[in-house]
Parts: C-alpha cells; sequence; structure tokens
C-alpha cells in the first residue's frame, strides 16, 4: 500500500489524506488510536487529556506557551473517530479491506501556505502510529526535508 498523501481541495478548504493498512483486530487499533496515553506519543501537542465521548475534549500544547482544546465530533467504535482542532478537522475511519482493514487519516484545513508541511508531519505521524498499533520501537525517522520535497512535487507547488 502506498502511504504517502493525497490532497484534496473544495470549498476553499484543504483536505490531506492518507491511508495505512492493519490486520490486528481492528477494536485493537481503534482502541490504540483512541487511547490518550498513545495518541499523545504519534498526535502533535497532544496532551494525553482526552474526554473520550463526543462533545468531550482534547487538550494540546504546543510546548512554547500555547495551549487549546479540540472536541471529538464524531465517536462510533470501532472504526471512527473524528473532531475540530481549532478551525481544522481530524478523521479517522477503519473499513473493510481483504484480510484486515484500511485506516484512512483525513485533516482539512484553510492555510495553502502550509500544505507540503502538514503533509510531511502528518506522513511521519502516522507512520509512528503504524509503529504503535504493531507494537514496534518507535522511530522518528529523520526523513521530514525529503517528504517535504516529495509533497511539493507531488502537489505541483513551488
Amino acid at each position: 500500500m502506498n502511504t504517502y498523501g493525497t490532497l484534496h481541495k473544495g470549498f476553499g478548504r484543504y483536505a490531506l489524506r492518507f491511508e495505512r493498512s492493519f490486520t490486528l483486530p481492528r477494536e485493537e487499533v481503534f482502541q490504540d488510536i483512541t487511547n490518550p496515553s498513545i495518541f499523545s506519543l504519534w498526535y502533535p501537542f497532544a496532551t494525553g487529556e482526552m474526554d473520550l465521548r463526543i462533545g468531550g475534549k482534547i487538550f494540546f500544547d504546543d510546548g512554547e506557551g500555547s495551549t487549546y482544546e479540540g472536541i471529538i465530533t464524531d465517536l462510533i467504535s470501532p472504526h471512527t473517530f473524528a473532531f475540530h482542532e481549532v478551525e481544522d478537522l481530524v478523521h479517522i475511519s477503519l473499513r473493510d479491506e481483504n484480510e484486515g482493514y484500511t485506516m484512512v487519516f483525513t485533516h482539512t484545513f484553510d492555510e495553502s501556505d502550509m500544505v507540503v508541511s502538514v503533509a510531511a508531519g502528518w506522513h511521519r505521524c502516522l507512520d509512528v502510529l503504524h509503529q504503535l498499533v504493531n507494537k514496534q520501537p518507535v522511530e522518528w525517522k529523520e526523513n521530514a526535508p525529503e517528504l517535504r520535497e516529495y509533497y511539493r512535487d507531488a502537489f505541483h507547488l513551488n
């Protein structure tokens, strides 16, 4: 499976979409995705504080003095988890596919100048999530410059 993200534009917004395949039980993967302790290991700025219910809050800290919260908008175990993070929308779903299923991760946002860096960042974060779910040692690869170059070319951005 191609792990590179795709860019979609519409209604003045941008959506980055990534897919990752899993063979572990869907319930186990969903539990890992929504577990606040694990979430904070792969999701940027997550503090590990999460009220896991529709309307519940997820807390973030950028490490530079800014804190903010997200609101959970969709939660259907074991296949849908979505939330607003400030003005952005993050939607994660697990759908059946062949011998396992595919996680579809979509981040919708407004800032066109952030597309390349956000794509590279999510690519790296989702690689770490894949490692965590599969109980592998976490390795943050030093591949951000190469990923930014790939996404700049793939999305035809200068």
